[in-house]
């Protein structure tokens, strides 16, 4: 089973519609117990960062996604799923999950960059990972974000983009594999890193 994070919030029924159309065994949870059970994990969504931590430490899923790492289980993160995996986002001055060093930083508005990002942008590879088998480099993917991680670590880079700077948009380290992108709104080829992630684990 492929537990799917609930944390009150995000774009969870579209991802387990994704995961199930793939062919998988999807579920939305909560319960530590299932996710701690479950095969794989994918921790999708949107919102804000503070409230997401928020709920996750009133659920006591910070622990359990900590516990998840630390055993090696196969987990994706996907847009606020990137976010909170670092140690810090200016979004509300919050302290995330801290999985991965590096901080979350705000894009800067301008006449010609809109915040946040909505739309679809190029995602170029930097280093070959499995969650890439098959996949076009460069491609284009669906972005919704007014954030942007920054590793410490430029090892945990697998795929850049660039809206206004160039910006880290898929990271990868050991069982951890993330996308600033939402895999379930980019189509065919969001699809098929989805199922690399499924069919894998990474």
């Amino acid at each position: 089973m492929i537990a799917i994070i609930d944390y009150g919030a995000g774009n969870l029924t579209s991802v387990e519609r994704a995961v199930q159309y793939l062919g998988y065994d999807g579920k939305i949870t909560a319960d530590p117990q299932t996710i701690l059970g479950a095969e794989k994990i994918i921790f999708p969504g949107v919102g804000a960062a503070r409230a997401t931590m928020n709920n996750l430490n009133a659920a006591g899923l910070a622990e359990i996604l900590w516990e998840v790492y630390r055993s090696g289980k196969p987990m994706l993160g996907i847009c606020i799923g990137i976010q909170i995996l670092f140690q810090h986002s200016e979004e509300e001055d919050t302290d995330c999950l801290g999985i991965l060093p590096g901080v979350v930083k705000k894009y800067d508005a301008s006449p010609t960059q809109k915040v946040p990002q909505i739309g679809w942008n190029e995602v170029y590879q930097t280093q070959a990972h499995p969650i890439f088998h098959d996949v076009p480099n460069p491609a284009h993917f669906y972005f919704v974000n007014s954030y942007y991680p920054i590793p410490q670590d430029d090892s945990y880079i697998v795929a850049k983009t660039t809206y206004g700077v160039e910006f880290s948009s898929v990271v990868a380290h050991q069982n951890l594999v993330a996308t600033q992108f939402h895999l379930e709104k980019s189509g065919r080829i969001g699809l098929k890193m989805l199922d690399n992630f499924l069919r894998n684990g990474q």
